[in-house]
């Protein structure tokens, strides 16, 4: 008897969005043998036996532009001398959990993508989306430099398509991953016949689609051309047709900005030292790590250059500024042969296969600032900015959605969590720092530039010194502002087993035969 398991999404809230469905006898998703439940014996995806559907258990796909990331154990933390003396990362271990993050660094021509869809969309009815949107080309300006072609050129002109998308504040990057997480979900409902291509130039306003509005039943749209086998699988137990839920495995986890560990992690790249399971003897890799690491690109060089032989031997791996006045090198002869940022795709990937987590441009992690993470705080997944929220019901316990058609959330109050043994307040920014128990208190703007607007960035940028460079180093923006310097990629969660597809979870060993 095969086991089977099926995934839950809390869709980032406290209510789970759950349907049931059926299968036709001997059809389809599973073919002709009956899948029994293990617990009570009844038929899965059977009407006759109440129709309780459960999809067959499968991988997560890869969604678009994202490598994937194997979790595991790291000092998170500087790994240069402190030079600043911030003393803002001081190394710990921690455990971070298989995740997905961007190959590259969000280009202009992909942020250009969302403005037209915004502007498409919202534009005659809300135009002000479109234009809180727009990225901050002034950035480029400055009281003593000659610019103003990159004002006028960099964002829109197709040379620089491909070159990573600057003057984006935090905000606009986390709603451009709201955005992105539904047009990668709607495309998939598309792809199974869910939704039908057609609905795509009708949307406007509030009849848009939305991951969460959709699941909630909010969103119905017109079906596409559902294969035989589809037919059956979304349908309820009276024979009529349903929406998908995250159950059945269509649709992705959101992409959303990657949290500080996992930034530092993905950047490290740590798995091009550990030989990992062997093909001829089943073995595991030894836990180990021969060296600290200083850049992203593995331990082939300690230092900024490629030592390997060939073509590329003494070439900068990254782009970054060597010294004062020197951004590119001397013509004939240019060290890293770009003056600003340069393509998202080009300079060393390091051994998860990501570009650019050093230098190029510095990127907005999810994490709020604080100028010391707690010594023994969470070791696992570890990230600051946690305020929880849950669905909006109204007076009648129903669902809505708002004017652009995203379903209403609503933040989780204190006195909802008071008996919770896990948290106990629904706005945990200030944890152990800036609360009542550590007695420690930001006056912004008076004793420090610190407050729960205050973000993140991470990795150094084409103006930077090497220095910068090092994934452990750390510095904060708020949330509002922009520069030239300061770009961002997205990230997913990873559901399922740890070590990618195809692989199991835990040790798997043989039962023991019982004795007689």
């Amino acid at each position: 008897m095969r086991r089977l398991t099926s995934l839950s999404l809390l869709v980032g809230t406290s209510v789970m969005l759950s349907m049931s469905a059926c299968h036709k006898d001997g059809g389809g998703l599973f073919g002709k043998k009956k899948q029994t439940s293990s617990a009570t014996g009844w038929n899965y995806n059977d009407q006759k036996m109440g129709g309780f559907s459960v999809a067959k258990n499968k991988d997560q796909q890869t969604g678009p532009g994202l490598v994937f990331v194997q979790g595991g154990t790291f000092a998170m933390g500087a790994t240069e001398q402190d030079v600043m003396g911030d003393w803002n990362n001081i190394p710990r271990r921690i455990t971070v959990s298989s995740f997905y993050i961007d190959e590259s660094e969000v280009a202009n021509v992909h942020y250009r993508e969302y403005l037209y869809w915004l502007n498409r969309v919202y534009g005659e009815s809300f135009p002000d989306v479109y234009r809180n949107a727009l990225p901050d080309t002034l950035v480029w300006r400055s009281e003593l430099a000659y610019n103003e072609p990159l004002v006028e050129y960099y964002f829109r002109h197709p040379a620089y398509n491909d070159y990573p998308v600057v003057g984006v504040t935090w905000k606009q990057a986390t709603d451009y991953c709201k955005w992105r997480s539904n047009r990668v979900n709607e495309k998939l409902l598309m792809d199974k016949g869910l939704l039908s291509k057609a609905d795509v130039n009708n949307q406007s306003d509030d009849n848009t689609f939305d991951t969460k509005s959709y699941m909630a039943g909010l969103y119905e749209g017109t079906p596409g051309k559902m294969s035989k086998d589809a037919k059956n699988q979304f349908k309820n137990a009276d024979g009529t047709p349903r929406n998908a839920a995250f159950e059945d495995g269509v649709m992705l986890p959101n992409y959303r900005l990657p949290t500080e560990a996992e930034w530092e992690y993905a950047a490290l790249g740590y798995i091009g030292q550990n030989p990992g399971p062997s093909k001829k003897e089943g073995k595991h890799g030894e836990e180990l790590i021969m060296n600290k690491q200083v850049y992203s690109w593995g331990t082939n060089t300690s230092g900024l250059r490629d030592i390997r032989r060939g073509n590329m031997q003494g070439q900068f791996l990254a782009n970054f500024k060597r010294g004062s006045g020197d951004n590119m090198g001397v013509a004939g002869g240019l060290n890293d042969r770009a003056s600003i940022p340069g393509p998202t795709r080009s300079f060393y990937p390091n051994t998860f296969g990501i570009y650019n987590m050093s230098g190029n441009v510095s990127e907005w992690v999810l994490d709020v600032y604080r100028p010391l993470n707690p010594i023994d705080g969470e070791d696992f997944n570890y990230f600051r900015g946690n305020k929880f929220q849950t669905v909006y019901q109204n007076e009648n316990k129903e669902f809505e959605k708002d004017s652009l058609g995203h379903l209403k959330m609503r933040d989780v109050t204190d006195e909802e969590s008071a008996n919770r043994l896990n948290y106990q307040k629904g706005d945990v920014i200030n944890y152990l720092d800036g609360d009542s128990l550590s007695q420690v208190e930001y006056g912004y703007g008076v004793t420090t530039l610190i407050n729960d607007k205050s973000h993140v960035i991470k990795g150094g940028s084409w103006n930077d010194r090497a220095y910068w460079l090092s994934p452990g180093t750390r510095r904060f923006m708020q949330e509002d502002m922009a520069t030239n310097t300061v770009g961002f990629r997205c990230a997913m969660d990873r559901v399922g087993s740890p070590e990618g597809n195809k692989f199991k979870t835990g040790n798997l060993f043989r039962k023991q035969r019982q004795k007689r």
